[in-house]
């Protein structure tokens, strides 16, 4: 079963409201700082979940609810690393890693201010959003590269597993830079 939408934003809110409290605590020259090469930056971290909540997850779901971009029509069903997600409402906890590319690697932050900023942006998109995908049809669905078609309802409760999981990325960058 499915966590409710409202259930989500409110999960969502407290997780950002995490966020927030460390990012008041790690100066700037520790959210640029990165250990090697291959890594990311807490700041980059940051930067990642911003954009990939506002410019994938979230556009998803508005295509969904909106039946335009890739979204169809279709009973197809999620793979089965998404049944699992979803069943389970979060990521494995296993790191996950992409290779370095530009298309990938998010960019370092300008200022702290920007990821608070953005980080409230997404909350507030999420609460714009919540209303309609409460209510939209399951059968309209956009493909997510490792889960399979989602709807517009599970590309919404996306966004707060995805928040969710970074929190292991943002304890072990942590531990690496000794900000622990």
């Amino acid at each position: 079963m499915l966590k409710s939408t409202a259930g989500a934003l409110q999960d969502f809110e407290a997780t950002v409201d995490r966020y927030l409290i460390e990012l008041e605590r790690i100066d700037m020259e520790s959210l640029l700082a990165k250990t090697n090469e291959e890594e990311w930056s807490i700041g980059q971290m940051f930067v990642h979940l911003i954009q990939t909540a506002q410019f994938m997850q979230l556009q998803n779901a508005d295509h969904c609810l909106a039946g335009s971009g890739a979204a169809v029509t279709t009973t197809e069903d999620k793979t089965e690393i998404g049944r699992t997600v979803y069943e389970s409402g979060s990521f494995p906890p296993v790191r996950v890693r992409v290779p370095a590319s530009p298309q990938y690697t998010p960019h370092q932050p300008e200022s702290k201010e920007q990821l608070i900023e953005g980080l409230r942006g997404v909350v507030e998109r999420m609460k714009r959003t919540e209303p309609a995908v409460s209510q939209a049809p399951e059968q309209m669905k956009l493909p997510h590269p490792r889960f399979g078609p989602l709807n517009a309802k599970e590309w919404f409760l996306l966004v707060e597993m995805h928040y969710r999981h970074h929190f292991l990325q943002l304890d072990r960058l942590k531990n690496e830079l000794s900000l622990v």
